[in-house]
C-alpha cells in the first residue's frame, strides 16, 4: 500500500471539531451540548446581503476575475479607505475565505524553511497553513496573567535569526480576545523595519471591539508600507462563515502580483459569495451597534461567571468573541472529553476546545480551554452553571482533577 506524505501525516487535527464525534454521542444518549467549541455566530446576515443572492438575475455563473469582481473590490477599499486604511482596489485580490488569503501570503512571501514568528496561543489553523508552505512556525509565548498582551520586544528579538522571514498578528485575536494597542503595533513595526520582515495582520475581527476601545490597522503603521500584508474576511463580520469570502490586501506590488499567480491558478473566488459579500457593505450602521452591543453582554455574562468559580481565571478579552480561560484541572483535553462522555447537568453539558491545539507545542495549555460567547446569555449562564458543576464533579475523580488554586 502507498505510504502517506510526510506533509499530510504532519497536518495537525482540528482542536476546535476532534471532539465532534463525542459531541454526536451525547446528542444522540439525549444530552444537549451547548456547543462553546466554534466561532460560528448566530448572528443573523444583513438582509441586504442575503436579499442579493435571493434576487440576482444571473443566468449563467461565471467564473469571475482571479482577483475578484471589480466591482467588489473597490467597495470594499472604500470600506478600507473609511477606516483610515488608503488602499486601492488595484491592491486587493478577493479569496476564497482569509485562509487562502494567509496560504497566498505564505506561499508568495516564504521559501521552504524560512521562519515565521506568531505570538501564542494562536488560530490553529496557522500551523496547518505554514506545514502546507514548509514554513516552520517559531512561536513567542504570551500568558493569561498579562492578558494575553504583545510579548515585549526583547521576546522577539531573541527568537530572530537568519531564517526568520516574518511575523504573524490575529489583532484582536484568535484565540484570546486581545487586541493591541497603538503603542504595541509600533513596536513590531520597529522590529520588522530593523529586520526588513513581513508583517503579516490578520484582522477579521476588526469590527468587534469593547469597552471604548478602537482597532488600529497594521497598515496605518508608517514605514513599513511595502511589509505589511493584510488578511481579511467578510465570516464574522457578516455572520457569512459559509459565504467562504476572504481579501488578499497589500501595498507591495511584487508581491500582489506573485500573490496573483496563485490566485489565477485557483481560477476566481465563489459568484455568490462575492454578490452577498459586495451587498453587505451596505449594512447599516445600526447592524453594528446592534451586533456589538450583543457581543459585549455576551462577554460579560460568560467571563464574569467563569471567573466566579473557584480555581478558574480569564481574562477579560477586549476584542473579538472569544476568550481562553485556565480551569483548575490536570488536562484539558482529557477533561473537554470527560464531559461530553460522562457529565450533563439538567440534561446540558458544555463543549469546550482545548487550548493546547492553540500553541506551537504540547504543554502551555495543559489546562485552559477556549470558549466562542456566540450563543444567547441565556445559554451562556447555563453553560457557566454546567462547568461549575462539571469540575466539582471532577474534582471527586480520583488522580483526574488537580487541586484548586487558592
Amino acid at each position: 500500500m502507498p505510504s502517506i506524505s510526510k506533509k499530510g501525516q504532519a497536518m495537525p487535527a482540528s482542536p476546535i471539531r476532534k471532539l465532534v464525534p463525542y459531541a454526536e454521542a451525547a446528542k444522540k444518549r439525549g444530552v444537549e451540548v451547548l456547543h462553546l467549541n466554534i466561532g460560528q455566530p448566530d448572528i443573523h446576515t444583513p438582509e441586504v446581503a442575503l436579499e442579493a443572492v435571493r434576487n440576482n438575475k444571473l443566468s449563467v455563473v461565471e467564473y469571475s476575475h482571479s482577483a475578484g469582481n471589480e466591482s467588489y473590490r473597490k467597495g470594499l477599499a472604500a470600506y478600507y479607505q473609511a477606516r483610515r486604511i488608503p488602499v486601492s482596489h488595484e491592491q486587493i485580490i478577493i479569496t476564497t475565505g482569509g485562509s487562502e488569503a494567509l496560504f497566498f501570503g505564505m506561499m508568495a512571501c516564504f521559501n521552504p524553511g524560512d521562519e515565521l514568528i506568531i505570538p501564542e496561543p494562536f488560530y490553529t489553523n496557522y500551523n496547518a497553513f505554514a506545514i502546507q508552505a514548509g514554513i516552520t512556525v517559531v512561536p513567542v509565548r504570551s500568558t493569561i496573567q498579562e492578558g494575553f498582551a504583545l510579548p515585549p520586544a526583547s521576546a522577539f528579538e531573541k527568537l530572530i535569526t537568519p531564517r526568520t522571514k516574518g511575523i504573524l498578528i490575529c489583532n484582536p485575536g484568535n484565540p484570546t480576545g486581545a487586541l493591541y494597542s497603538r503603542q504595541e503595533l509600533e513596536t513590531l513595526r520597529d522590529i520588522v523595519l530593523k529586520h526588513d520582515l513581513f508583517l503579516f495582520s490578520d484582522e477579521v475581527y476588526r469590527e468587534f471591539c469593547y469597552d471604548g476601545a478602537a482597532h488600529i490597522s497594521a497598515m496605518e503603521l508608517k514605514g513599513i508600507e511595502q511589509n505589511v500584508v493584510l488578511i481579511d474576511s467578510v465570516s464574522k463580520r457578516y455572520s457569512m462563515c459559509g459565504a467562504r469570502i476572504g481579501a488578499f490586501v497589500t501595498r507591495n506590488a511584487e508581491l500582489l502580483g506573485t500573490a496573483m499567480k496563485f490566485a489565477q491558478a485557483r481560477l476566481s473566488p465563489p459568484t455568490y459569495g462575492q454578490i452577498a459579500s459586495e451587498a453587505a457593505l451596505q449594512a447599516p450602521k445600526s447592524y453594528f451597534e446592534a451586533v456589538n452591543l450583543e457581543y459585549r453582554e455576551r462577554r460579560n455574562t460568560l467571563v464574569n461567571g467563569l471567573n466566579t468559580i473557584p480555581g478558574v481565571t480569564c481574562p477579560m478579552p477586549k476584542g473579538a468573541f472569544y476568550c481562553v480561560a485556565e480551569l483548575p484541572i490536570d488536562d484539558a483535553d482529557r477533561f473537554c472529553v470527560w464531559l461530553l462522555e460522562e457529565f450533563e447537568h439538567k440534561g446540558h453539558t458544555v463543549m469546550m476546545a482545548p487550548a493546547s491545539g492553540f500553541y506551537a507545542h504540547p504543554g502551555p495549555g495543559k489546562k485552559q480551554v477556549r470558549l466562542a460567547y456566540v450563543l444567547e446569555k441565556h445559554k451562556l449562564e447555563l453553560a457557566v452553571e454546567c462547568l461549575r458543576h462539571g469540575l466539582e464533579a471532577y474534582a471527586r475523580i480520583p488522580a483526574m482533577a488537580a487541586p484548586a488554586k487558592a
